[in-house]
């Protein structure tokens, strides 16, 4: 371990829908206390849960008014009785204020360049006159060319990253996906640009107890946050109940944000069913993935790395609204032999699903796919870090 004397990283993870930004900034802080003593990380977050997750030692957060990301793309205050305009003015103030106050050498921002409806604008600017990095992560998949294109466009996103950032990583290798195909990326973003590869995850320090037991050769069926996982987990369910064979052990993890009534529904399904066990929400899927057989999820970032890193047969079902994000990494993976793909379409067939899910047990795992995995995302951010801090990476 490397020593970094009181070296300060803010990190920010908007945080409107699901768990993937939190649990993608808090894989890299964990990563970057673990190589080096004397650092401290402060992750701005607006999870509603953010709370349900341990953090290491010199890792903290500090939560910012949560704020929900609606199915049509639009924002809306979890509090009915604050009006969006000013949760987000709060949200704006307290993330310039807390980064003031930190002074953090690095700052790195997950996914959203301006951050959500541009909230983190006058904080880059701040942070870069006083001298710090600035950095900007993105996923291996950001979303349809044709889609970023205008969004983007639209905000002049593009010439922003150019004027407030000194590093862009892309957490996933180059001969994966390049998020910003088809978009005019000028010339001085792209030299900035590092491949970091996917980020591995791994079993806790500590051996998790699991609220059940489970059974020798389970699908996990995974739905992430879940706030949009009720379409998948209904699927696997009518295939269990359409035949009566399929007496493969089910693991369903239904996610926090899968709405009360949906998440019953599954609950009251699941009990007529004996091979079948629901979990609302366990903060450690890795003590769940290192014990199951395969998988059965939409293909959202986390759980991609997750499959990737434990080496799980795995059947993706992704989603196509409102992003795309899920369904290229999905046909990419399916493309290079890691995992198995259906659309929702299909996968909406009883008869194709329950075909689906008989042969997953015997299906490939990632591992035994031509060409070598690149794994080594969290060291490649570790050691840009080190160059960043000292100052041979700017």
């Amino acid at each position: 371990m490397k020593r970094l004397d009181d070296a300060r990283i803010l990190m920010y993870s908007h945080d409107t829908f699901g768990l993937g930004h939190l649990r993608r900034s808090r894989a890299i802080a964990h990563a970057l206390v673990d190589r080096f003593k004397g650092l401290n990380i402060l992750i701005l977050s607006g999870s509603q849960i953010a709370g349900a997750f341990d953090f290491k030692a010199r890792v903290d957060f500090v939560k910012v008014p949560s704020v929900i990301k609606l199915y049509s793309g639009e924002y809306t205050s979890v509090s009915d009785h604050i009006d969006i305009a000013d949760t987000l003015a709060m949200r704006e103030s307290l993330i310039r204020k807390t980064a003031k106050l930190f002074d953090p050498d690095i700052f790195i921002v997950d996914k959203e360049p301006m951050g959500l409806k541009g909230e983190i604008e006058s904080t880059l600017e701040m942070l870069r006159e006083r001298g710090c990095k600035t950095v900007l992560g993105l996923r291996d998949v950001m979303d349809a060319p044709h889609l970023l294109e205008e969004e983007w466009r639209k905000k002049e996103v593009m010439d922003k990253i150019a004027a407030l950032y000194d590093d862009i990583w892309i957490y996933g290798p180059a001969d994966f996906y390049n998020p910003l195909t088809g978009l005019d990326v000028p010339q001085s973003v792209t030299d900035r640009l590092t491949y970091t590869g996917f980020l591995e995850r791994d079993m806790p320090a500590t051996e998790k107890a699991l609220p059940l037991h489970i059974a020798p050769g389970t699908i996990l069926v995974t739905a992430g946050g879940g706030g949009d996982g009720a379409d998948i987990m209904a699927m696997v369910l009518a295939a269990c109940e359409h035949d009566p064979s399929l007496t493969t052990p089910m693991l369903l993890v239904c996610g926090p944000f899968m709405a009360a009534e949906q998440r019953d529904e599954i609950h009251a399904r699941a009990a007529k069913l004996s091979q079948v066990e629901v979990l609302d929400f366990d903060n450690t899927m890795e003590a769940i993935l290192e014990r199951v057989s395969a998988v059965v999820g939409m293909c959202g970032y986390n759980t991609f790395c997750e499959i990737l890193s434990f080496d799980k047969p795995t059947l993706f079902v992704p989603r196509t609204h409102p992003r795309q994000e899920q369904l290229i990494r999905a046909n990419r993976s399916a493309e290079l032999g890691l995992t198995q793909v259906i659309d929702a379409d299909t996968a909406q067939d009883v008869n194709q699903m329950v075909r689906a899910l008989h042969a997953l047990p015997q299906a490939a795992a990632p591992s035994q796919a031509a060409g070598e995995i690149d794994l080594g995302g969290l060291d490649a951010v570790c050691d840009r870090v080190e160059l960043l801090l000292s100052g041979a990476g700017a």
